[in-house]
């Protein structure tokens, strides 16, 4: 068992696109409620259908997405994320000029989906450890944005670094007063694509850091996870991994 604290807590409201550092965030079926409600589909002959994500198209990572601020403070979503663009213009996500603006910046002819559950492994939540966020920067020897893994839940906790690495079917996270559980499909230590070599912003490649991941570390960082215990968790709450 390994006790710590919630140090951060990130949505990422449009599939590949920037997302939001929050205070509070709803745990339910979906995951986090409202992470990667919102897709852009690529409309390409070739491509019709599928969701346009950093692994086609870095530059996705020029544009932000964050939801209005709740007037009730809650963390359920209130109302379509807002987007903006390289330069912080800011547009509606109902904006009938938004597919045009997003096919102009990409080079790709859009569509935009809203629907629950457009994570890489469904309606998951990613957990990461500082504790391997430091021993990834130890062994690479440099510093490492936490934004490129794109977490939804990050700990400080007293397990070593790299332990998640062994968190298979029935481990179990308590944090604040919601559980979340490696079970089911596709659940456990996180197999990182490509995304993570791109620094948060899509400018510039680094492929030294999955190269490292692949070879020292079976290219897995993070624990993909259900939520089997819904609630509002909160940045400072009490976190316990049981294995």
């Amino acid at each position: 068992m390994y006790g710590g604290t919630v140090e951060g807590l990130y949505r990422w409201p449009i599939k590949s696109l920037r997302g939001e550092r929050l205070p509070a965030v709803l745990l339910d079926a979906r995951g986090v409620a409202g992470d990667r409600a919102y897709a852009l589909i690529d409309e390409r002959p070739t491509h019709t259908g599928k969701r346009l994500t950093v692994r086609q198209s870095p530059g996705m990572l020029a544009w932000e997405a964050a939801y209005p601020a709740p007037c009730d403070g809650s963390p359920e979503p209130p109302s379509p994320p807002v987007l903006y663009s390289p330069e912080g213009v800011p547009w509606a996500w109902d904006d009938p000029d938004l597919p045009a603006a997003l096919t102009e910046s990409y080079g790709v002819p859009l569509s935009l989906r809203a629907a629950d559950g457009q994570q890489d492994r469904g309606p998951t939540v990613l957990v990461t450890f500082e504790a391997s966020l430091r021993g990834l920067e130890e062994e690479l020897g440099a510093e490492i944005e936490l934004d490129r893994f794109r977490p939804n839940i990050h700990l400080v906790t007293d397990a070593p670094a790299f332990a998640e690495e062994t968190f298979t079917e029935g481990t179990v996270i308590t944090v604040g007063g919601s559980v979340l559980e490696v079970t089911g499909d596709q659940a456990g230590p996180c197999i990182r694509c490509a995304v993570p070599s791109w620094d948060p912003y899509g400018r510039e490649r680094w492929p030294e850091l999955q190269k490292h991941l692949i070879a020292a570390h079976e290219n897995k960082f993070g624990v993909i996870l259900r939520v089997t215990g819904p609630g509002i968790v909160r940045i400072g709450e009490t976190a316990v991994v049981r294995r």
